[in-house]
């Protein structure tokens, strides 16, 4: 049974037990499982990954059906699961196990993904994605944010916070909570300050290589890369912040493809471009045709998920991709 993320008030109401939330938005994943299980919640929260399951499968069904006296109820969350985790779904509702909530967390999903397929179909399992959050969603998650905390911020510096969050709402709450803890006693903070409190000026690199890949300025790139060391684990941000800005282009192409004046196209786009980047943004409109952007969209999402299945190489699969889009 599918839920959307939206709805997830309905969860509460659904007396079910295994639940699988899939996508990529980890953050808003996060966001909802503390609402729905963790929040005044009084039983056993058991945190597993899906390796430490499969390495101990008896003991942990053992676990499972076995409690403390003491115990009433179990929540058992299972992150970075895989096909492999079928059998244990299968094994727990054939038992009607009741006295426990097992959610799976697990990344994007293929349509033809098995595990997907079976919670998508049982009326007694629930399936809920998590897509990635738009530019438009997280400004508004921002402006909401500075509203309830009664903070004077102009909608540029928003707009910077959002941009520099790399599309992830995780990074985003990261950040806003850091500016909140900074004006205990100020009402206003300004560009200069954001910049300083955060870690946008360390991403800045990131967000720079993603912006010259789409300008294709090869001699730019090969100078960030040298000034920056990339590791690993910054290959799906550098991916992810590509995708972001290849959106905006791929949007700002189709308006521009109708004849209209293109400063005037970037000068209106929503969510507002950083005055500092617009020149930038220009560069890449000039760049690409719309159907060439139109093909990066889908060019990037397989080499995410290629960067997923070769973690080790995922710095040269990056590098070689960011090169040859620029050419």
């Amino acid at each position: 049974m599918i839920i959307k993320a939206y709805e997830y008030e309905k969860i509460k109401k659904i007396n079910k037990k295994i639940f699988l939330f899939y996508g990529e938005n980890n953050g808003y994943k996060n966001q909802i499982v503390q609402k729905v299980f963790i929040d005044k919640f009084k039983g056993t929260i058991d945190r597993y990954d899906e390796n430490e399951i499969l390495n101990n499968y008896d003991s942990f069904v053992s676990g499972l059906t076995n409690k403390s006296f003491f115990e009433e109820f179990k929540l058992t969350l299972i992150s970075r699961v895989t096909e492999k985790i079928i059998k244990l779904v299968n094994e727990v509702s054939d038992r009607k196990i009741n006295d426990v909530n097992i959610v799976l967390n697990a990344d994007i999903l293929e349509k033809k993904s098995k595990l997907r397929i079976i919670f998508e179909k049982d009326k007694n399992l629930i399936c809920v994605p998590f897509y990635r959050d738009d530019n438009r969603t997280l400004i508004g998650l921002a402006s909401n944010f500075f509203k309830y905390k009664k903070i004077s911020i102009s909608q540029e510096a928003i707009n910077l916070i959002v941009e520099r969050s790399s599309g992830d709402r995780m990074n985003l709450e990261n950040e806003l909570n850091k500016i909140s803890n900074f004006l205990i006693n100020k009402e206003k903070i300004s560009i200069e300050e954001i910049l300083k409190l955060t870690n946008l000026a360390e991403n800045y690199g990131i967000s720079e290589l993603a912006d010259n890949c789409l300008a294709k300025n090869l001699k730019k790139i090969n100078k960030i890369f040298n000034e920056n060391v990339f590791s690993a684990d910054d290959c799906i941000l550098i991916i992810r912040t590509l995708l972001l800005k290849s959106k905006r282009l791929l949007e700002i192409k189709k308006i521009d493809n109708t004849n209209k004046n293109l400063d005037e196209v970037i000068s209106n786009y929503k969510p507002p471009i950083f005055w500092k980047d617009k020149q930038i943004v220009k560069n890449q409109v000039l760049k690409w045709n719309l159907k060439d952007s139109e093909k990066l969209i889908s060019k990037i999402f397989e080499t995410e998920l290629n960067i997923k299945k070769n973690y080790m190489n995922s710095l040269n699969i990056v590098s070689d991709f960011i090169i040859n889009t620029a050419k």
